[in-house]
């Protein structure tokens, strides 16, 4: 409806009004949908009638006083004055409703309502208009009481030459195709229809801005129209709970049982079953009727506002619709439905919802069915589906074997969400397990979640079972080979309780894709941390990665492929890989993904020097999943962490987390090393190095126990030196240091890089600057930037030990900017090299930085340098004298006195201190 067809038909009927007030009785019949404003309309007529001098009697039907003999007549008499007429007129009525009374059951009302007394009551009005025009106004008058209805019809053919205004109003035709009134009072020549619409798109957005402004119709008015379809209650309540909440709720649901209430009662049982169904063909069979019938009430339904496209317009409207209901009946319904969805060969996951509501799954077929929906759900990432099927199909089964199946898939379904919520469900297995109701896959599955829990005599009983059960199945030795692959890398120390395979399925068993994967994974994993890394690995790892998707059994497949990358010195190529896997770990709504993988991302992010994004991936880790729920491998994330954190010079802050109690069992598993490095580097870090080096040595024991000591996975030597030498210990640092090198060969540059800046600390002063330039060209090209920080202010120091102190300021300048960019407040913080350096660098990095900034144009400033310009640029930049700088690029002396005067000139300064910061590093 546009905004002024409401004021057109308001004229209108005024038009008649002032026609039945010259003698020509007219009748309105208003007709609409449910708040399409009829009542409103009809309130307005009569108040404008009393105005223009006519005298209004008004009435409304109600459902509620359908029954009632004469009611709504009786509502118009009541409202004429007290005059000689007005007794006898109420006599009338109560002797029409004591006929209506005595009526024999079973007859029909009109039977039992005198003529004479329909005759008597419209001349008792019609004699009323003779001495002032009448507006006589009926609201809902398909709820009238049939003998009231018998009067009006009565009146209807009555009033055409009398001063008499009718107006009634009713609902649409289509909802009612039997109406007692319509076909005799509109069939009179004298009557007019006045059909109502619910409101357009703009009408709605002129309704919101006489309510709220301009601003609100804006923001609301086209989602009102959407929620409502123009339907005046609905655009009402969708606004008031749009302005509050921003989505439907308690206003738009009251609304949308209001106009339910206002509807034809037979309207209800069909929004429940369409609340139930979701599309009219299946409510219309739910409750056994034709499609004709279900048809008109969904016609009414979507003329009301309420449906579009045969459906409710939001959740909200039909969750209102259904809330009504009692629990029983809604049980049922559901329970109907279940049984109707599952006869027409419904999708599996509609058939268990329905369960689910009706919390039924006792017949037959149900329990098949909430199996194969958890499984779909599963594969499509709806883990809270999948838990709530297989919960009642848990509760449902009464066989042993089936239940203890169903109770597996629950503990891998929880798994995605919480490892820490398994407790019930894994004493529930180990039963099922000495009973004989647990297959050997499941079984090895049951193991490792009560070794992910540090239970690990549990574990060992289980596998105990196992061992002694005879053949595997091919799952089983699929399974178990991937076990033993994991804990090669994980838990070596539990791997002579793993049960072999009998001889003949040994290596031999045919395995399914996803199951290669995990096993051809772990495998490189642990030949990584036992061997070092190879490049065939690493190409291994990467083509592992290109062909997976994070299902459910990939992820332990992901995850040591990327710790194989940054166990083989390649954490740039791991973090595109994570970031990915990360990404899809949180479309996938699985929490205890994303923490597994965001502690890969937080020790990706510490190899490759960025201490602040580590330590927030770390806690986000132990965030996502509760240290208690990360079980024995809390000590990867939180290792990481207490690095991340030492680094930045966070100590207070992360004391908590250094204090934290860890499972006692995790000391036989990697993560121990992982946790003992990083608590050592931590108490390393805030200066207690006996304490560091308890730590680092028991790592290093259980690394080496293991055959897993290998540099690239925790350099624990090298922590262990740099305790032994702030203990005075500089010999048996030396020796450490001796080793390590050894051990890494040149393999690894970053190990390589931080053994050389370690190995200068314990050397004499003459011999430092040396390795230190080595130390940080390795650790540069490594690309770990926080350890080439470290390496340039230990060379900033060597140079100052020396006296080079230009060539030291020339440098610290580029080391405190590398710190600031890796957020290692603990290195700039340094209060012994504050001292030490403090005036020195303070100055040189003013006149350097300042020279920088103010470069001409924003230009960089090699950009105005030959390439061989910059290459003498940069070692003058780096501290190099003449000679030295001739001597590295295999040119004269004169030459580069040539190129310096030249470099002098385009940059604008005048001696090798004021060259640019950002020519410093190129050398190296």
């Amino acid at each position: 409806m546009a905004p002024d067809d409401r004021r057109q038909d308001a004229a209108l009927l005024m038009e008649l009004l002032e026609e039945a007030k010259a003698g020509r009785g007219r009748i309105a019949m208003v007709t609409g949908a449910v708040a399409t404003g009829k009542s409103e309309l009809l309130h307005d007529f009569a108040e404008q009638a009393l105005r223009h001098g006519a005298l209004p009697l008004s009435a409304t039907g109600s459902l509620a006083e359908r029954d009632l003999p004469l009611g709504v007549l009786s509502q118009l008499v009541r409202n004429t004055p007290a005059d000689e007429h007005r007794a006898a007129t109420l006599d009338l009525l109560r002797e029409g409703a004591r006929a209506h009374l005595s009526r024999a059951p079973g007859a029909e009302s009109f039977a039992h309502v005198d003529a004479q007394i329909v005759d008597a009551l419209c001349t008792v009005l019609l004699k009323l208009s003779e001495r002032r025009p009448l507006a006589i106004v009926v609201d809902d008058v398909q709820h009238a009481d049939r003998a009231s209805q018998l009067c009006l019809s009565y009146l209807a053919r009555r009033v055409r030459y009398a001063r008499v205004m009718l107006v009634l109003s009713g609902p649409d035709h289509h909802a009612h195709p039997h109406p007692l009134l319509r076909t005799e009072v509109e069939r009179q020549p004298h009557c007019r229809p006045v059909r109502l619409a619910h409101l357009a798109e703009e009408g709605v957005a002129e309704r919101v801005r006489q309510r709220e402004g301009a601003q609100a119709a804006d923001r609301f008015a086209a989602r009102c129209h959407e929620l409502s379809g123009g339907n005046r209650l609905l655009a009402d309540a969708a606004l008031e709970d749009l302005r509050a909440t921003g989505e439907p709720g308690e206003k738009y649901a009251d609304a949308v049982l209001a106009c339910l209430q206002r509807a034809d009662p037979d309207l209800l049982p069909v929004a429940r079953a369409l609340a139930v169904m979701g599309e009219p063909g299946a409510a219309g069979r739910l409750l056994g009727r034709g499609e004709a019938a279900t048809a008109r009430a969904v016609q009414a339904l979507a003329g009301a506002g309420l449906l579009a496209g045969g459906r409710f317009r939001h959740e909200a409207a039909a969750s209102a619709v259904l809330a009504g209901l009692d629990t029983s009946e809604l049980i049922d319904l559901h329970r109907r439905a279940a049984e109707l969805t599952y006869q027409e060969g419904a999708p599996a996951a509609v058939v268990a919802g329905h369960l689910l509501r009706a919390t039924h799954a006792g017949d037959p077929w149900a329990l098949s069915v909430l199996e194969e929906a958890a499984k779909q759900a599963l594969r499509d990432d709806g883990v809270e589906s999948a838990i709530e099927y297989l919960k009642l199909a848990w509760q449902a089964c009464d066989d042993e074997r089936r239940r203890a199946r169903i109770t597996t898939t629950l503990v891998r379904a929880r798994w995605r969400i919480d490892p820490g919520t398994q407790t019930g469900q894994l004493a529930e297995l180990t039963e099922a397990l000495h009973q004989g109701h647990l297959g050997g896959g499941d079984a090895i599955v049951l193991a490792r979640a009560l070794l992910w829990h540090g239970h690990v005599a549990d574990a060992k009983d289980v596998l105990g079972c196992l061992g002694d059960g005879g053949e595997l199945d091919r799952e089983a030795v699929a399974e178990l080979d991937a076990t033993r692959a994991w804990l090669r890398s994980s838990w070596p120390a539990f791997l002579p309780h793993l049960p072999e395979p009998p001889a003949e399925q040994a290596g031999g068993a045919a395995r399914s894709l996803g199951a290669d994967r995990r096993l051809v994974s772990a495998d490189a994993l642990a030949s990584t941390l036992s061997e070092g890394p190879q490049e065939e690995l690493v190409t291994v790892a990467e083509r592992i990665l290109r062909g997976s998707r994070l299902d459910e059994m990939s992820m332990d497949a992901v995850e040591c492929a990327l710790l194989t990358l940054i166990y083989s010195d390649r954490a740039d190529r791991a973090a595109p890989w994570c970031d990915v896997f990360v990404s899809e770990a949180a479309d996938r709504h699985a929490p205890s993904r994303q923490a597994r993988l965001s502690a890969i991302r937080a020790e990706i992010s510490l190899r490759r020097g960025d201490l602040a994004a580590a330590a927030r991936d770390a806690q986000r880790a132990l965030e996502l999943v509760s240290p208690e729920s990360w079980g024995v491998a809390v000590g990867a994330p939180l290792g990481i962490l207490l690095m991340a954190g030492a680094g930045m010079g966070r100590h207070l802050d992360y004391l908590r987390q250094a204090a934290q109690p860890v499972p006692e069992a995790m000391l036989e598993t990697r993560f121990a090393a992982q946790y003992l490095y990083g608590k050592g580097r931590f108490a390393l870090m805030s200066g207690q190095p006996r304490q560091a080096l308890r730590d680092l040595r028991l790592c290093g024991e259980l690394t080496c126990a293991w055959g897993l000591d290998v540099p690239e996975f925790v350099p624990w030597r090298l922590d262990a030196a740099e305790a032994l030498i702030r203990l005075g210990e500089v010999d048996e640092a030396r020796g450490l240091i001796e080793t390590q090198l050894a051990g890494c060969g040149k393999r690894s540059k970053r190990v390589h890089g931080m053994a050389l800046r370690l190995l200068a600390a314990a050397s004499e002063v003459r011999h430092r600057v040396m390795l230190l330039r080595r130390a940080a060209d390795l650790l540069r090209a490594g690309g770990d930037r926080y350890e080439h920080a470290r390496a340039l202010f230990d060379l900033t120091e060597a140079y100052h030990a020396i006296g080079e102190h230009r060539r030291a300021g020339m440098l610290s300048g580029r080391a405190g900017a590398l710190a600031q960019e890796c957020h290692a407040g603990g290195l700039i913080r340094d209060p012994a090299r504050a001292r030490r350096n403090g005036q020195v660098n303070g100055q040189v990095n003013g006149q350097v930085n300042g020279r920088l900034n103010g470069h001409a144009g924003g230009q960089s400033p090699e950009a105005a340098l030959s390439e061989a310009e910059q290459r003498v640029a940069a070692l003058a930049a780096d501290g190099y004298s003449n000679r030295e700088i001739s001597g590295k690029l295999f040119i004269t002396v004169s030459t580069v006195e040539q190129h310096l005067t030249r470099i002098y000139r385009k940059l604008n300064v005048s001696r090798r201190r004021d060259l640019p910061a950002g020519l410093a590093g190129r050398s190296l």
